[in-house]
């Protein structure tokens, strides 16, 4: 997450927001967003395997926790890109994520 804080200007210029979303209870999702300063929204407890069966992400029920699921959607909330994770490598850089959205938009003549 800090790596999308870091460069959220350059996403906005983009039109491109963010949002995160975690299994993390309320208080320990308030300590995440101050210790990384993140300025941008951060949903909280996400149910296990309920929610990360509707995002048909991978999931760990000992630990409670969904393994990192990215999605690029449109403004109509439609999913351009996705990107899912079965351990803790694999997360979409925010470079990338630049260069994803600067080649669809070149595609599409925009």
């Amino acid at each position: 997450m800090a790596d999308y804080q870091a460069h959220l200007e350059s996403l906005a210029a983009l039109d491109v927001g963010v949002v995160a979303c975690s299994t993390d209870p309320l208080d320990k999702a308030q300590e995440t967003v101050a210790a990384l300063g993140l300025t941008f929204p951060v949903g909280y407890g996400l149910r296990v395997p309920e929610d990360a069966e509707r995002l048909g992400a991978a999931w760990e029920e000992e630990r409670g926790i969904i393994q990192p699921s990215e999605f690029l959607l449109d403004g109509r909330g439609r999913i351009l890109h996705s990107t899912y994770s079965s351990g803790p490598v694999g997360r979409i850089r925010a470079e990338d994520l630049q260069r994803l959205v600067q080649f669809l938009e070149r595609k599409r003549g925009g």
